[in-house]
């Protein structure tokens, strides 16, 4: 007797906010690092929405694409309002956010998180540590944004580390980002973010890093001085 394989299993909305924002984010870097005037443009207006609610910046109202969100594939169920706000609010952040990290980079700051490269937030504050110690006052912007008590002062918060993370060009997988966002805003999310954030601050990457040379544009996974 032949046995079928299991039906695969629908994404979760976490998932498909991480699959989301990846794949926006993909598009609008390699346009980016490209220099091509579209790309560079967005960038610019997506900055501008960094550490604010979505709520705030009409401009991206259009910019934002959310209609997989609103129109999901065969097989995967519609999101209830609450999800779907929560989704786009998920989807905002982590967008704006990285737009402001890529701002002037010549690499991509958007890189997707393997166990070989880690590239999940803790991950990445921890590569800001001196290699013999731990750099306290910059944990503990780590530590303040895990207690942030909404996710708009949490996305301000981010925004004071991903300065850190521009300045040293450390990359950041803002699809794995996104879809914590979207977790933050459920019930016991706070704390399950919190508790991944902490894993991956103290799991060291499985390989020397490798800032050249690797895909940093794939999904679920972008030039100007303004």
């Amino acid at each position: 007797m032949t046995t079928l394989p299991a039906p695969a299993k629908p994404p979760t909305v976490e998932e498909r906010v991480a699959e989301l924002t990846g794949a926006s984010i993909a598009d609008w870097q390699r346009g980016y690092l490209a220099d091509q005037s579209h790309a560079v443009a967005a960038l610019a207006r997506l900055r501008r929405g960094a550490g604010r609610d979505a709520g705030d910046v009409p401009d991206l109202w259009t910019l934002i694409d959310t209609t997989a969100l609103h129109s999901p594939a065969e097989g995967v169920r519609p999101l209830h309002e609450r999800e779907l706000a929560g989704a786009e609010n998920a989807v905002h952040a982590a967008l704006t956010l990285w737009a402001f990290h890529q701002q002037s980079r010549g690499e991509g700051m958007h890189r997707r998180h393997s166990p070989e490269h880690p590239a999940g937030l803790g991950a990445a504050v921890r590569r800001l540590m001196p290699a013999d110690g731990i750099d306290e006052p910059v944990r503990k912007r780590l530590v303040r944004a895990g207690t942030a008590p909404d996710l708009v002062s949490l996305a301000r918060r981010l925004r004071d580390i991903v300065a850190l993370l521009r300045r040293e060009s450390v990359p950041l997988d803002y699809g794995l980002l996104a879809g914590q966002l979207y977790a933050w805003q459920r019930p016991g999310g706070p704390a399950a973010v919190r508790r991944a954030w902490g894993r991956s601050f103290h799991t060291p990457p499985r390989r020397p890093w490798q800032p050249e040379g690797e895909d940093t544009t794939t999904p679920h996974t972008d030039k100007d001085a303004s």
